[in-house]
């Protein structure tokens, strides 16, 4: 069973849906997002996890990853997660976690890397799917596929088409194994 990290609209957790992967639970660092009402609509059970709400980053991780295991989660997929996770949550999903990120990794980590590919004039870009470790963007990569600058003004909306393809492919693959 697969386990949804979120932090915004829920796209990517919408393809994962849209192709019937056995998502089991959505757990999200931020109320009121747009990925918690498409949880909420396919019947999936769904969890926020404010650091507010928590002593420690670690403490909120814990609890995340306790009530993932309660919905019998073996698989996490961080879509548009947008924390790192501690080491005591990685430690409970050993090679177990997946991420997917707009660029070809190791170009461009972190949060901003569509901008980033643009400001450095970078010919292509792309989407990384890769396993997470305790750096950002730095774990095994899975799968990538490029994806050309040109024309700039669309290059968001075709990197987002990429990750809702490549994504769930990839996801999909390691719930065989």
């Amino acid at each position: 069973m697969i386990g949804v990290l979120v932090s915004g609209s829920g796209s990517n957790l919408q393809a994962l849906l849209d192709e019937g992967l056995p998502v089991a639970a959505v757990a999200s660092n931020r109320a009121g997002v747009r990925a918690l009402e498409r949880a909420g609509a396919a019947g999936i059970p769904a969890a926020v996890f404010e650091l507010g709400d928590h002593e420690t980053r670690e403490a909120r991780d814990a609890a995340m990853a306790a009530w993932l295991e309660e919905h019998e989660v073996s698989l996490v997929v961080c879509a548009g997660y947008m924390h790192l996770l501690t080491p005591a949550f990685l430690d409970r999903f050993p090679q177990r976690i997946v991420n997917v990120h707009p660029s070809l990794l190791p170009a461009f980590p972190g949060a901003r890397a569509i901008e980033e590919a643009l400001a450095a004039g970078a010919e292509v870009t792309g989407v990384t799917v890769h396993l997470v470790d305790e750096g950002l963007d730095s774990g095994p990569v899975l799968a990538q596929e490029p994806v050309p600058v040109e024309p700039p003004d669309t290059l968001e909306e075709r990197i987002h088409a990429v990750e809702h393809r490549l994504l769930p492919k990839v996801v999909r693959e390691l719930c065989a194994h």
